[in-house]
Order: C-alpha cells, then structure tokens, then sequence
C-alpha cells in the first residue's frame, strides 16, 4: 500500500507550546495526507495521545509544565504507547541534546526553522517503518495464534491416544469400565481433601488438583506392554511372571518420556511419568521399581497408589466379588504403616464415604 493511501489512517500528535510552530507543522503533515492533532502542553499531549492513538509524534523540546523529554519517558514507559515513534523538533542543535534525545527513546531529532521536505521525508520514513513493523508484529501475532492451535491440537490428540492405551491397559486388566473414571474422581476428592491440611497445602495447588485428575489413569499404561496372559491369569504368579508383571511401572514412564510436548503440557507429563513409575513404591521402602521411600516418593505417586489400591479392592474380578467400603479399608489398614504416607492414609480414612 503507497504512502498517500495509508495516509488517511494514520494521525500525527503535534505538541508545541508556540502556536505558530504548530500551524507551521500542520500545514506541513497536512500536505502528506495525515490528519493531525494539536498539543500546546506535555500534559495535554498525553490526554489527546490515549483518546486518539497517534502513529508518531512530533514534539518540542522546551516546553512548560512538561518538557518534550518527560513526555518521551512517559509514551516509552507505558506499553501501550512504547511502539510509537516520537520525533523532537528544536532550535537547538547541540549534539548533546540530540543523544540524550535518542537515549530516552526519541527515533529522530528536527531543527527549526523547519524544511518542510526534510519534515515530510522524516515523518514519511518513520510512519512507514511504524506500519511495517505493526504489520510484521501482528503477522507473528497471527502465525503464533495459529502455531499454538496446531500444538493444542496435536497435545490433545496425544492425550487421546495415550487414554486409549490406559483404557486398553485397564481392559486387558480385568478392570470395570468405569474403573478410570473412578480413580479420577477419587484421586481428585483425596488430593482437594490434603489441600487443607497444614501438612499438604504447601504442595498441593488447585494446578496440582487438576493435574492428577488427568495423570492419575495413566498410572498402567505400562500394562499395555505386559503379556495379557499374566494380566488376566486367576492364580497366583510364577516369580518370573512377576517380575514381568513389575516391568510395566518402567514401560509406562519410558512411554510417556518419549513424548515431545508443549510448555503447556509439561506438569501433565511429569507428573504422568511419577505416577507411572512410582504407585508401586511402599512408605517403607519395599514398592518397586526402585525401592523408594517416605518422602522420596513423588506425592502424586502416593496419592494414586492409596486410591488405585481402593478402587481394585472396591470392584467385581472374574476371580473374586467386590469388597465393601468397609471391608476393603480393614484390608488397606493391615498394611497402611509399611505401604501408605501415614498423613496422607488418615486424610483418606476421613474422606472415604465421599469416594466412588
């Protein structure tokens, strides 16, 4: 687009405390097609610089009230106004006024008595290079829009299938449909419930809650890599088969690592690959795969490791019924000390009539 037909878009801030100066000067910016705006003060420049959004301004240095410089310092420090070109006009030309000009973020310096050509040609050059630059930010604005769009995108269509491998890995398992569901919900109720405890508050954020709600049903889609004979096989495991069965904690973080995401996914994925890896871990350092311990423990891990644990024991197997609330926290009980954060297992206890 020419200059002459950008022209009419554009409005240039004139602010002089002489008002021949300023006639001079609009008569100037007028013959480029730019509409103008007429300031006698700093002060009422920046009142007629928010109400009429100015591409460049033309100001004077020695002005009362507030002199050109103070009114640079204010437009360059507002991010509203940082982009726009400020250009000084002076009767004084000493090199010193002119880099301190540019220090504060002046992009060109004016003498009087004006030229209007040189007026025309400095004001010219800096309008285009304003719009171009406008063009070229909202042109990265844009192209970012829709780079992120495309990453939202492909992380959710990462997310989809990874929750269709954990649907898979739970299937494979032996679990009830709405197993997953479940352990989302309880594992969410648990980690809301430590959140107002003096203990857990520190550690556990609303990002946090709504984290493991999302992470908690990926906590076996290791599974998907262990033979589906020793997942569903009714009697008891072979020392070999167990050690197989034990393998998927590590297949199911070495999984989730190899995922590249977005910024915006990274808790999701961290806390994915704690959970995977370390549910079996035991508070007394007996869980596998590496024999964590207390506080080595990831917090998540623990939380869905005491909710994965209920909601196994709480639903019907090919093999055995469903055992009640009751019955399967008497079961948990018998080992809370060796396998459960003791705080975290009270808090559980105290919650257990709202879990599903």
């Amino acid at each position: 687009m020419a200059l002459s037909e950008r022209a009419g878009k554009n409005r240039i801030l004139i602010v002089d405390d002489v008002e021949t100066n300023r006639m001079i000067l609009e008569d100037i910016i007028q013959d480029m097609g730019f509409q103008t705006i007429l300031a006698q003060s700093g002060v009422e420049a920046l009142k007629l610089f928010y109400e009429f959004s100015p591409s460049l301004v033309l100001t004077d240095i020695s002005m009362p009230e507030m002199d050109g410089y103070e009114l640079c310092r204010v437009l360059k420090g507002d991010p509203n106004s940082r982009e726009i070109p400020v250009i000084f006009i002076s009767a004084f030309d000493d090199p010193k006024d002119i880099v301190h000009g540019f220090t504060i973020g002046g992009i060109d310096y004016i003498t009087k008595p004006f030229i209007p050509e040189v007026v025309q040609s400095r004001v010219g050059v800096h309008v285009h290079l304003y719009e171009a630059n406008r063009e070229i930010t909202e042109a990265n604005r844009r192209l970012q829009a829709s780079v992120n769009a495309q990453l939202r995108q492909m992380e959710a269509e990462k997310k989809s299938v990874l929750y269709a491998l954990a649907n898979m890995a739970a299937r494979n398992s032996y679990h009830a449909e709405e197993y997953i569901e479940r352990l989302q919900y309880d594992c969410r109720i648990l980690a809301q419930s430590m959140q107002f405890s003096p203990i857990f508050e520190a550690e556990i954020s609303d990002t946090f809650i709504d984290t493991i709600e999302l992470a908690a049903p990926l906590c076996d889609v290791g599974n998907i890599g262990i033979p589906k004979d020793i997942l569903q096989k009714k009697e008891k495991l072979t020392a070999e088969e167990l050690f197989v069965l034990k393998g998927h904690t590590e297949i199911g973080a070495r999984l989730l690592s190899d995922l590249q995401v977005s910024n915006d996914y990274n808790d999701f994925i961290r806390m994915s690959i704690d959970i995977a890896q370390s549910h079996h871990e035991n508070w007394n350092g007996t869980g596998y795969p590496n024999g964590l311990k207390g506080d080595e423990i990831p917090l998540a891990a623990q939380i869905v490791s005491l909710v994965n644990v209920f909601c196994a024991l709480t639903e019907k197997r090919s093999f055995r019924e469903e055992f009640s609330r009751e019955e399967a926290l008497g079961i948990m009980k018998e080992d809370a000390e060796n396998k459960y954060h003791p705080d975290i297992f009270k808090i559980f206890c105290k919650v257990l009539r709202q879990l599903r």
